[in-house]
Order: structure tokens, then C-alpha cells, then sequence
């Protein structure tokens, strides 16, 4: 089959580690003709430009700014992303009769490109919902339903409603996804709506207890503490405040440390907290090597998840992959619409709380101090990644509807 793949996701190859190029290698390897679209900001001064890999082609065409920008031009490149999308094709793949498109929300923008090719090449069209927008946007005060801001909400739920309706089949993360989909959209048809989870190709993650003490004490992290670590965006989604009480109420806990490493729109707020409060008891980092964070976030003992309490839409962390391949056990501290809590407890390798619940965010901690009970949930976490998250599952989930 010709498959075209659209994401925002800015990779030159899909040996690249990701849950996209994870998937698209699935698809190179199972003899499939692979084309896809990775755009590249108009920052970085990279111009549009095809590469040839044999086995697949990556059109990475330049986009307008949509981050390190203020929100006006953010908006203006949002908006403007499908026609880029659709002259990108009609220019570098005229000649191309593609038999399906997946796509990936955000952005829910794409709409038009995926039904030109929808419509030119009568193709199958594959959406992975990893984004419900607009509602996440109103869940945490972005956009509202009235006024001016309401506007804008009518707008992109129109364009939503008009992306899922030339979706053929829409995957999404969790049970949790595909029941909140079918109610807030009752014109779906069930049959086409399903879990098509966040996957990666698992690595084996050899750890070497020397290599281990090494990078502790390059970064000045206790040898001998239980070592909690957040990595990745820090923005208004992941509920921060709730992450700096957890901080300020474990100044004292001599059994355990954390480490925050990643950027983001909310980044100043943790960067505040650490340059007046200085705990003692946790180390923030902006940016490290990625070799230096990736073997520092293998060395640690418990992966951290949070989510803001606001959110009325059932999110699910693709972080939770990475701490899955490490075998490591979990802490989530999430909203109630979300089901990775029931999954992380029902699959036992790792354990929940309410965000804001700060006594039982505490009582979990001290439960993990336990060596042994971290052993066995980091085996459960590594046996329930390779049953059940692996890009071969989606690839499967994916192409069980043209067998």
C-alpha cells in the first residue's frame, strides 16, 4: 500500500526514536511504501525540501512559527498549516495515488489535505486522536463558549467535527478517549471508532550500576535515596502548582528525591520556585544532553505524571511509554476524567491520586520507598509496554481493517 502520513513532529528520519517514526518504521518494514510530511518552522531557516530514503520519503516542508513565538503568530501559522499542507502535496506527490492517510491530531487543522487526497485518490483515512481540541483549550480557561473567545471555540469544534466526519477510522489512547469521543459526538459510528494506543519499539535499557553512580554524581543526586523524576513538557496541562506543593511538602522526607527536567510555557514558575525556595531536596534541569538525560532518567526509581484537576477530557501522557521501557514503576497525579490511573493500579505497576490530593500523593510515596515492591511493579510496567504498547500493536490495530 501508499501510505501518506501528515504530523507536526519534526524528524529527517524515522530511525529516530518516537511513537510516529516507531510506527512508520512498522510500516517500512512490512513492505509498505511510506511518504510523509514532518514540517520545520520557519525559524530554523530550513526550506522546503524532499528527502529520499528509498524505502520512504520525507517531505520537510517549511511551516510558520507555532512555538519560541508570541500567540498572534502562533494563531496566524495554525491556521494557515493545511493549505501549506495541501500546496506540499499537490507540488511532491502529484504523481502519487496514495491508499491511506494517518494523521494525527494536533492540529485538527489538516482537514482539507486529508480530504483532497480522500477525494482525488478515493483513499482511507486514518485519524489518531492524541488531542481533543477545543474542549482541552476551554478545560484550562484557553477559550471559552461565549464572547469573542467563544467565537474561536465555534470555529475550531466546527473544523474538529468536520475532521472526524471524513475520518474513516479514528484510534485513540484509551477506552477512556473512544467513550468521551461517541458521547460529545453522537453522528460517529462505533464501528469506527477504537484504542489504537501510544506505542513505541521497546529498547532493552541494560542498566550498569557504575554508569548509574556516575551520572548521580556528575548532577548531584543522592546515591542512596529513592529518585522520582518528571521529565518532559512544563506547561498549563501538567497542573504545576499541584507539582510545587508536592515539592514544598517533601523538603524534609530524608527516603526520597526528585528530579525535573524539561521546558515549557510554565517552566518559569518551577525556575521561581527553585532560585526563592532552594529545596534542598530536588534538582530542576533545563536542559541536559540528551545521552546524559536519557541514561539519568534510567537511573531513576519511579516515573512522575501529572495532569491538571481541570481537565474534563481524558488525556493520556505518551511520557508514560518511556517510564514503561525502563522498567519503572509510576506515580500519576492526574484529573478523574483520565483512566491511566485505573490502568497503571490495574495492571500493577504503579499507583494514582487525585491532582491536589496531596495526603495520598504522600502515602504513595512512602509506598514506593519500598525496594521491593518498586522491583516487582517495574517487571509488571516492562511486561504490560511489550503486551500491549508496542508499535506493532498499532500497526496490527491499524491494518486489521484492510485484511
Amino acid at each position: 500500500m501508499n501510505i501518506l502520513f501528515l504530523s507536526l513532529s519534526d524528524f529527517s528520519t524515522i530511525e529516530e526514536k518516537g511513537i510516529y517514526t516507531d510506527l512508520m518504521r512498522e510500516f517500512v518494514s512490512e513492505n509498505h511504501n511510506v511518504y510523509i510530511i514532518s514540517p520545520t518552522e520557519k525559524w530554523k531557516d530550513r526550506p522546503t525540501k524532499l528527502i529520499d530514503k528509498g524505502s520512504y520519503k520525507i517531505l520537510k516542508l517549511q511551516i510558520g512559527n507555532t512555538q519560541k513565538t508570541n500567540l498572534i503568530e502562533k494563531g496566524v501559522s495554525t491556521l494557515t498549516l493545511e493549505s501549506k499542507f495541501l500546496k506540499g502535496i499537490k507540488k511532491y506527490f502529484s504523481d502519487i495515488k496514495f491508499d491511506l492517510v494517518i494523521y494525527s491530531t494536533p492540529p485538527i487543522t489538516l482537514q482539507k489535505a486529508v480530504e483532497f487526497i480522500k477525494k482525488r485518490d478515493n483513499a482511507k483515512t486514518y485519524l489518531l486522536l492524541k488531542d481533543i481540541f477545543p474542549q482541552n483549550a476551554v478545560d484550562l480557561g484557553m477559550l471559552k463558549k461565549t464572547g469573542i473567545k467563544g467565537l474561536l471555540y465555534f470555529y475550531f469544534r466546527n473544523k474538529e467535527k468536520k475532521l472526524y466526519h471524513i475520518s474513516d477510522y479514528i484510534g485513540c489512547m484509551s477506552q477512556a478517549n473512544v467513550d468521551f469521543l461517541l458521547n460529545n459526538n453522537p453522528e460517529l459510528s462505533r464501528e469506527n471508532v477504537e484504542v489504537c494506543p501510544n506505542s513505541i519499539e521497546p529498547l532493552i535499557i541494560e542498566k550498569d550500576e557504575n554508569r548509574i553512580a556516575e551520572i548521580k554524581i556528575k548532577y548531584e543526586i543522592p546515591i542512596n535515596k529513592t529518585v522520582l523524576i518528571y521529565g518532559g513538557n512544563l506547561g498549563q496541562p501538567q497542573g504545576l502548582d499541584f507539582l510545587i506543593e508536592c515539592l514544598r511538602a517533601n523538603e524534609r522526607n530524608e527516603n526520597m528525591f526528585f528530579i525535573i527536567a524539561g521546558s515549557g510555557t510554565e517552566y518559569y514558575k518551577l525556575k521561581n520556585f527553585f532560585e526563592n525556595e532552594n529545596p534542598k531536596n530536588a534538582r530542576l534541569f533545563p536542559h541536559l544532553p540528551k545521552d546524559d538525560y536519557d541514561l539519568l532518567a534510567n537511573s531513576c526509581d519511579v516515573g512522575l505524571i501529572f495532569l491538571d484537576k481541570r481537565f474534563t477530557i481524558p488525556n493520556f501522557p505518551s511520557r508514560l511509554l518511556s517510564y514503561l521501557q525502563a522498567s519503572m514503576p509510576v506515580l500519576a497525579a492526574t484529573d478523574i476524567s483520565t483512566d491511566i490511573g485505573q490502568i497503571i493500579e490495574g495492571a500493577n505497576f504503579g499507583l494514582w491520586c487525585e491532582s491536589g490530593n496531596l495526603e495520598m500523593f504522600n502515602s504513595h510515596i512512602d509506598k514506593l520507598c519500598n525496594s521491593n515492591l518498586r522491583e516487582q511493579m517495574g517487571v509488571n510496567a516492562r511486561r504490560f509496554l511489550e503486551n500491549n504498547y508496542t508499535s506493532k500493536h498499532s500497526y496490527e490495530i491499524i491494518m486489521s481493517h484492510f485484511k
